[in-house]
């Protein structure tokens, strides 16, 4: 089903990409995550990518925007006037990741930022959020009291804008899968965080020739979907 271009607490950007369609499930998680957001004081959060109309490969590099379970969100909580149509296709928001990539921005990221990510990842079914390293450093040192919900902040490359949430597989869809390993125990604030720190130290790799990526076949289930004729256009 699709994300309603404006609605309580949020609105769609980059609109011609038509990329808000997911699970209803995730459709009406997004939707509550705005409202509670809304609620904590927040402004209106901008929604990103979620899935194409039927699910499947997106342009861009969303490998795992396949299954409508992936959503992006966007970090900055500031108060916001609406977007034209206009602007809702250039706008460009903002990081909240310092250009070195070694400490968030103090001047975008706070408060507001930690209770986004909180309520996001309170969400049920929840399965984890990708966000910057820098992020992910700063919740480490600045989240105090219930820290559980530390766990399922995964640092991830980019990121720096957005949130990237995945929920679990709906329980009514036996073929959805996930290919990703469980999450370590614990709140990974520890060795497994400075490891993304340490590679700013590396020297940069030998340049190597590109290689065309070919993505994988898609289950039959999907292949059927991708494959069939679209529906009829009604007045």
């Amino acid at each position: 089903m699709q994300l309603p271009a404006k609605g309580a607490g949020y609105e769609t950007i980059r609109l011609s990409r038509s990329a808000y369609w997911g699970a209803p499930p995730t459709i009406a998680a997004l939707q509550t995550l705005a409202v509670q957001a809304h609620a904590a004081g927040l402004g209106d959060i901008y929604m990103g990518d979620v899935n194409l109309p039927r699910g499947g490969p997106m342009p861009g590099g969303h490998v795992s925007h396949q299954m409508g379970i992936d959503a992006d969100v966007y970090l900055d909580t500031s108060p916001k006037p609406p977007l034209t149509p206009a602007q809702r296709e250039v706008i460009d928001p903002v990081s909240m990741v310092r250009p070195d990539g070694r400490a968030v921005d103090p001047a975008h990221f706070g408060a507001g930022t930690i209770t986004l990510i909180r309520l996001a990842a309170n969400l049920p079914n929840v399965e984890r959020i990708f966000v910057n390293p820098a992020i992910k450093q700063a919740l480490c040192e600045q989240v105090t009291g219930d820290r559980t919900w530390l766990h399922r902040i995964r640092p991830w490359y980019g990121h720096a804008s957005h949130m990237h949430i995945r929920w679990t597989c709906p329980a009514d869809q036996p073929e959805c899968t996930h290919v990703m390993a469980a999450i370590p125990a614990g709140d990974g604030c520890d060795a497994s965080l400075r490891w993304w720190f340490e590679q700013l130290n590396a020297p940069p790799a030998p340049a190597k020739p590109a290689v065309p990526h070919k993505p994988p076949a898609l289950p039959a289930a999907c292949a059927a979907v991708m494959d069939a004729p679209a529906a009829p256009v009604t007045q």
